[in-house]
Formats: C-alpha cells, sequence, structure tokens
C-alpha cells in the first residue's frame, strides 16, 4: 500500500499559482491541514516515509507525525515551471493562449511533462519493487503526485489532469490482484475536528 499525501496550503497555492520550485512554506491554514492528517495516519505503520525536500513538503510530514522517518527524495520535487512559476493559468492564457494547459502546452524554460514522468517512473519502479506488503507514505505536491497516481496504473502522464488533490488530501495507491489500482484518491480530514 502506497499512501500519497499533499502538502498543505501555501500562500501560493491558495491563490492558484504554479508553484515547483519556489520553497514557499505553509500558511497557518495549510499547517492546520497537515496537523489534522495526524489522528488520520496514526495507525499507519508504514515501512518508508518519503517525502520532497521542499519545505512544503517536509513540514506536512513532520505535522502528520513522521518527520523523525522521512527520507528526502528529490524525485518527489514538484514540476519545475519555468517561466510559469509563480503565475495562474488565468494569467498565462490571456498572455500567450486562451486554450493553454501545463499539461498539454510546452513552458518555456521548463521541465516538460516527459521529464517528470521518467523522475516518477524510478519511484514507481522503487514502490512496485517493494511488493505489495510493504507500506510507504510519500509527502509531494499536487501534479507530482497526480503524475505518479497516473503513472502507478500504466497510463500516460497527461492522464495526471483528471486527478484532483487538495491541499493535505491523501490518496491510497494498491494492488487490485497483481494489477496496480487507486483504491482511494483525494481524501481531505476536517482541520477542525468533528462539529
Amino acid at each position: 500500500m502506497i499512501v500519497l499525501v499533499r502538502h498543505g496550503a501555501t500562500e501560493w497555492s491558495t491563490s492558484r499559482r504554479h508553484t515547483g520550485r519556489t520553497d514557499l512554506p505553509l500558511t497557518d491554514e495549510g499547517r492546520a491541514q497537515a496537523a489534522a492528517l495526524r489522528p488520520v495516519l496514526a495507525g499507519l505503520r508504514p515501512d518508508r516515509v518519503l517525502t520532497s525536500p521542499l519545505s512544503r513538503a517536509r513540514e506536512t510530514c513532520e505535522l502528520a507525525g513522521f518527520g523523525d522517518r522521512a527520507e528526502p527524495d528529490d524525485r518527489l520535487l514538484e514540476w519545475d515551471y519555468g517561466r510559469a512559476e509563480g503565475r495562474t493559468t488565468a494569467e498565462i492564457r490571456e498572455e500567450l493562449d486562451p486554450e493553454w494547459s501545463v499539461w498539454t502546452h510546452p513552458i518555456a524554460d521548463a521541465e516538460t511533462l516527459a521529464s517528470v514522468a521518467d523522475r516518477v517512473d524510478g519511484v514507481v519502479a522503487d514502490l512496485q519493487a517493494a511488493g505489495p506488503e510493504a507500506v510507504t507514505l510519500v509527502f509531494a505536491h499536487s501534479h507530482l503526485l497526480r503524475i505518479l497516481g497516473a503513472r502507478w496504473c500504466g497510463l500516460d502522464a497527461v492522464a495526471g489532469q483528471s486527478l484532483v488533490l487538495d491541499p493535505a488530501s491523501t490518496s491510497i495507491l494498491g494492488w487490485e490482484r497483481e494489477t496496480p489500482v487507486i483504491e482511494r484518491w483525494n481524501i481531505v480530514p476536517d482541520p477542525y475536528g468533528p462539529s
């Protein structure tokens, strides 16, 4: 079983700006979201805990209760958006093309979708080699995890555009017999607990 965790909210994720390699911290809301993951993940006994080295993922991992076990993995860095970094899709569409999408259009000075998929494929190969009995917890970023979900299932990386992830959400990858599957996707805990 692989549990994917997207980091909590940052200033740019809240304003829907492409946030790749800019190392933004969690907002107060993001820290509350990350802390709300602690009881959700408390019963999990992972064999490995992997995290993107960027602070928003590492802090989410720490607040969720797994910071002491975390192994930073550069392959889990978010997509390098080049000139799209810090900009919204709406801004880019206004400037370049009304149909522009990070998933389907080239980005100046950025990492290509194929390059991100190559990085993710290495992670997927490691996770699959560990076998269905292993439990791995992965803290990373929206687009990276969406691509990971698609590649886990043997789909093209662009299929990640159909797998939306909210901040501080969890998703579960596993197997149906020998077939890699998505068991659950985009589960968001209530940061304020039950009402």
